[in-house]
This record gives structure tokens, sequence and C-alpha cells, in this order.
């Protein structure tokens, strides 16, 4: 990577995060070594780049600093057209409209030399054989994860029994042909995961739900990975 190209690189990275960003997570994410982000860091400060630096926090930049429109490289503009097109064919109806208009407002703010890729990338993410179950109620799960809103599911599972529950909905996951949810389970208390396709309803609840360290989506993701057998993926997949 060219010095420029990594300086830019520094910039973005600090204009996306809130709070400050230590010399090791820079160095980590360029593939550079500390030192060569100290250099950086004073060429950015020699330019006029209002960056703040304290010993043992990190850096980041003033507020109110502002960059002209962003540039993309090919391969990233590559990278967010086809995470798009994965979103408008695997999601919910909701999320594909809001992928489409995002992908409308990038091709229309493109250089003329970089339009024809998103015209003509190679790259697709064909939808024709894909169940409009697999991301049924979306929506609504998505909604009631950013509100911490309870809801009632009637539930199928894969040896036809049903079940009602009364879930806190903490995250989804998209696992290449199915999506599932993740929540707290009030029947069982503790975690459950569920199949948006095999969700027969789901009504939200005029209830809330407060979160806590050993209720959250990161304790899930850690439960999880703690209980994970130590040769994952397996090496020979199981047969069904």
């Amino acid at each position: 990577m060219r010095k420029a190209d990594r300086l830019f690189q520094i910039v973005t990275i600090l204009r996306s995060h809130r709070g400050a960003v230590t010399a090791q997570a820079l160095a980590e994410q360029l593939e550079v070594s500390e030192r060569t982000i100290y250099r950086d860091m004073q060429a950015l400060l020699c330019s006029g780049i209002p960056i703040e630096g304290e010993a043992g926090v990190g850096y980041r930049l003033m507020r109110g600093f502002t960059l002209p429109p962003l540039n993309f490289q090919e391969e990233e503009l590559e990278a967010i057209l086809t995470g798009m097109r994965m979103v408008q064919a695997w999601s919910d109806r909701s999320l594909g409209q809001a992928a489409t208009r995002a992908l409308q407002k990038i091709l229309a703010e493109l250089p003329v030399h970089m339009k024809h890729l998103g015209e003509q990338t190679q790259i697709h993410a064909p939808d024709f054989f894909v169940s409009k179950k697999v991301a049924q109620f979306g929506e609504q799960l998505r909604r009631a994860i950013r509100r911490r809103q309870v809801i009632r599911v009637g539930y199928r599972r894969a040896d036809g029994q049903t079940s009602e529950r009364s879930l806190e909905p903490l995250g989804m996951f998209f696992w290449g042909k199915t999506w599932t949810l993740a929540a707290w389970c009030r029947l069982r208390q503790e975690y459950r995961e569920f199949r948006l396709d095999r969700i027969q309803n789901l009504a939200l609840q005029d209830e809330y739900f407060q979160l806590s360290k050993s209720k959250c989506l990161d304790d899930y993701v850690n439960q999880v990975s703690a209980n994970l057998p130590e040769e994952w993926p397996p090496a020979v997949p199981p047969t069904s």
C-alpha cells in the first residue's frame, strides 16, 4: 500500500470511531508496524490534519473536522456492490429496498470512470431460487431488536413440534442459506436460536426489556464460542 493511501485510510479509520484509536490497533488493521504509524501521524499533523494524541489512550480527530466526499478504490467499490446485492437477495423486503436506495446514491456520486463497475460488475447474488420464507419477519425482528421489545412467536421445530414462546430478541445471524434469531427465551430462561423460516407467527408485545452483562448479544456469542469443538468447522461434514 502506498503511503498516501495509508494516510488516507488512517484518517478514514479515525473518522469512523467516536473514541480514540491506539497505534497498535491502527498497525494491526493496516498491517504495518507501530513505528510506521507514529511516522504517519507526524506526517498527517505536518499536513494540517487536526489529530489529538494521548499516551496510553490513542489518537482521535478534533471535532468538526470534515473531508471531501470519499473516492473508492475498485475493489472497495466491488465489495460494497457485492454486499448490497447479497442483502437484496437474502434479506427481508424492507432491508433489500434500503440496499437498493443506498446503491443508487453511491452510483450517482461515482466519477464517470468508475460508473461502469456498478453497471457491469461480474459478481452477482441471484435471488430466483431463494425461498420467500428465508428472511420472513426480518423487518419486525430488526425493529424489536433496536427497541429491545419483547416478542411472542409461534415456532415449528425441525421435528414438527410447535410451541409458543415469549422472547427477548438480541440479534440476527445469516448462515449462507438461513437466518437465525438469537434471543433470551423466557420459557427456558436461557439463550435460544430460532430459524426465521420456521417462525409461524410473530407479534410485538407492549413490553420492553433491559440488557445486562449476563443477558446480551456479546455474552451469547461468548457462550457459543466457548462451546465450539476444538476442530471447527469439522474436517468431515456430518451426513444428514
